[in-house]
């Protein structure tokens, strides 16, 4: 996993405050292979609520993970707990790393 224990603490503790305690956040895609540089955060988050609620949540938690790790590339995925997954949502569960 080529993230940084800082990163992953402030990824981990944005996501607890935005979508609450009980929410699941994976990184997924490039950054878990150790193998590869560079490439974008790609982050799947599972959480109760509304759909237009969490659209805010991750526009929120966006702006807070911009200004805790610096301008990069993040990709969210917001999966609300209990719908039917997308391919998306299905990729990340099977592939992806919890923080």
């Amino acid at each position: 996993m080529r993230l940084s224990e800082a990163q992953r603490r402030a990824i981990v503790a944005e996501t607890a405050r935005i979508f609450g305690p009980d929410a699941t956040v994976r990184l997924f895609g490039s950054r878990t292979d150790d193998a590869k540089r560079g490439g974008d955060i790609d982050l799947h988050i599972e959480a109760d609520g509304e759909p237009a609620e969490l659209l805010d949540r991750e526009l929120k938690l966006y702006a807070r993970l911009i200004r805790r790790l610096g301008d990069r590339r993040i990709d969210i995925v917001v999966h609300p707990r209990g719908a039917v997954p997308r391919s998306i949502d299905l990729q990340a569960m099977r592939t992806g790393v919890v923080l």
